[in-house]
């Protein structure tokens, strides 16, 4: 399925995908709402995750936290159908657009996995940075749709 990485010209310039997939592994993959155009999270692929993906037009990464593959909205129900992927210059990272077969892609319950914005300070600021939330409101009740399954945040 992928092209065995020969040249820089190739690899910039070429009509075939050869992914370069970093020292674990993986390829960052930034998820794109086809209908609203807002992020909705970062996700990583092995390739694995990039030939599932790309075979069933659903979207599947790696998860850095439970070490296994997963199809998005395995759980939850809320799939990501591909409708397009994006791949950069260099070919390490890529663009998914996506419809979100639910109210949500955030495991927390927010539309967005980006649903806080930093507070920017005018200059130098004494303690952290604020947050403040641009999704007031949860979109789906993340507690009742993940019962019973580990919290995949890392402290």
């Amino acid at each position: 399925m992928f092209a065995l990485r020969t040249s820089v010209e190739q690899v910039e310039l070429g009509g075939e995908l050869a992914p370069r997939f970093d020292a674990d592994g993986l390829m960052p993959a930034i998820v794109v709402d086809v209908e609203t155009k807002k992020i909705l999270m970062l996700g990583y692929m092995n390739a694995d995750a990039l030939e599932q993906t790309i075979l069933k037009r659903e979207a599947h990464f790696w998860s850095r936290s439970r070490k296994a593959l997963w199809r998005k909205g395995e759980h939850s129900g809320f799939t990501q159908h591909v409708e397009s992927i994006l791949i950069d210059d260099d070919q390490d990272a890529l663009i998914l657009h996506v419809v979100v077969n639910g109210p949500g892609s955030c495991h927390v319950g927010f539309r967005s996995c980006f649903y806080r914005e930093l507070e920017l300070p005018d200059g130098v600021t004494e303690g952290p940075v604020g947050l403040r939330c641009v999704e007031d409101v949860p979109a789906f009740d993340a507690g009742k749709i993940y019962e019973g399954l580990a919290n995949p945040t890392q402290v």
